[in-house]
């Protein structure tokens, strides 16, 4: 599945850390201010970071139009992509990561589907999270079944929480750096006399707008807040680097990164019903919902869960990057490229690298998506004219795309169709 499983963990950490200096740009020395905090970025990006991916499948899906020909290429991150591309029935879906915690996130999740006995069981593990029943399931139905790679991260043991495993008797959604940072401001929140959790108990858009303007909002006032959210290491949590402080910067009025998030947060609390926005069940509950199963992703639906079982052997999890991976396959050989924010991290040379191999892989009429902190795509200014004359994109079309997202925290969904690729394979 794309990793030597007999690879000692001295082994895994050095190439998880040349992995990482190949993603996270460095284009200032260790001893600068801006060069420390992004190797500070790097450091903190090597353990688990995403127990949940933030990128809307209900975006992305329209944008890909995935059929049983479709040949996908994404980042795994924490795996919800990949798990929810499967219920559009693609021909295969080949997820790359640099962080071997989010490859073993995802292969425990799709050996999971194909080995837990029933819905309910699978529910259990991605939807609770939380109960002991889940050590007795993977012990019985999927540690036989997991990849070597994937089992040594999961029995071993971290720092602070014991056996890796037993995130999911303490509800996985806390855990990981994101995770975490969640707790943080929840924590904050209670030092206000606040309660996020309060505006999950609207029961129209309204109200939502009302709670969030009695309880969440007015934080980002305060002046801890705004001094907190000035500091780029406050942005580590949801994976920003530098870089990409630096662009949401841009487009924040007058540099004021909390009144940013704050936008962006009401966004996320007011502007879709929530009720099945599953992403404000995560930032507001820290879970899901668990009693109607209607804050859920699509992946953890009763209705989908036989379909996406079906095709769980049409997925390949690789410890790579994107552009080594993209060397490695064959030419004319993949229709959908999801990138979700990473470009955002890129200088012009890596992303020239990454899209000669999205060039020499792309059947025609494929598509790539991703999304950027700011507004404007950064390959306006990175790529050659005649290589981006080669797709199209339709700017307005993207800004649309933005306001469906639900996970509300990007400033850009970018999507390009090659007009003329290479005949297929």
């Amino acid at each position: 599945m794309g990793a030597n499983p007999a690879i000692s963990n001295r082994e895994i950490n050095s190439e998880k850390k040349r992995l990482l200096e190949e993603a996270v740009v460095h284009d200032f020395k260790p001893i600068s201010k801006r060069g420390f905090l992004e190797r500070l970025f790097a450091f903190a990006f090597r353990g688990f970071v995403y127990p949940q991916i933030w990128e809307d499948p209900e975006v992305d899906l329209p944008a890909l139009k995935i059929d049983d020909d479709s040949r996908i290429m994404t980042i795994a991150s924490g795996g919800c992509n990949v798990m929810n591309y499967l219920t559009e029935g693609p021909r295969r879906v080949k997820a790359v990561d640099l962080n071997p915690a989010h490859v073993a996130l995802t292969r425990l999740k799709i050996t999971a589907l194909k080995h837990l006995p029933d819905y309910e069981s699978f529910f259990k593990f991605f939807g609770h999270a939380d109960t002991k029943e889940n050590i007795h399931n993977y012990e019985t139905y999927i540690a036989p079944n997991l990849d070597p790679f994937s089992k040594k991260y999961w029995e071993s043991y971290s720092l602070l929480d014991g056996r890796r495993i037993n995130y999911f008797t303490k509800n996985l959604y806390q855990f990981g750096l994101l995770g975490r940072s969640i707790s943080f401001v929840h924590i904050l929140a209670r030092i206000y006399g606040k309660d996020p959790r309060d505006i999950l108990q609207a029961r129209t858009m309204q109200e939502q707008k009302e709670i969030f303007d009695r309880t969440v909002g007015p934080l980002f006032d305060k002046p801890l807040v705004k001094k907190l959210f000035s500091w780029p290491v406050s942005l580590y949590g949801l994976g920003i680097p530098p870089s990409q402080f630096d662009e949401l910067q841009k487009v924040a009025d007058n540099g004021d990164m909390a009144q940013l998030m704050k936008a962006r947060l009401e966004r996320l609390a007011c502007d879709f019903p929530i009720q099945d926005n599953y992403f404000a069940w995560q930032a507001f509950g820290r879970g899901y919902d668990r009693e109607n199963k209607r804050g859920i992703p699509r992946y953890l639906t009763e209705e989908n869960y036989n379909k996406i079982k079906n095709y769980a052997d049409r997925v390949e999890v690789y410890h790579t990057s994107m552009t080594g991976f993209l060397e490695s396959q064959p030419a004319a050989s993949l229709d959908c490229y999801v990138f979700l924010d990473a470009q955002d991290w890129m200088n012009k040379d890596q992303l020239n690298d990454l899209w000669n191999g999205v060039m020499r892989t792309a059947r025609p009429g494929a598509r790539v998506i991703f999304r950027t902190a700011g507004e404007d795509s950064p390959l306006t200014k990175a790529l050659p004219a005649e290589m981006l004359g080669k797709w199209a994109y339709d700017p307005d079309a993207s800004k649309e795309a933005v306001k469906h997202d639900r996970s509300s925290i990007y400033g850009g969904f970018h999507v390009y169709t090659l007009k003329n690729g290479p005949a297929r394979a």
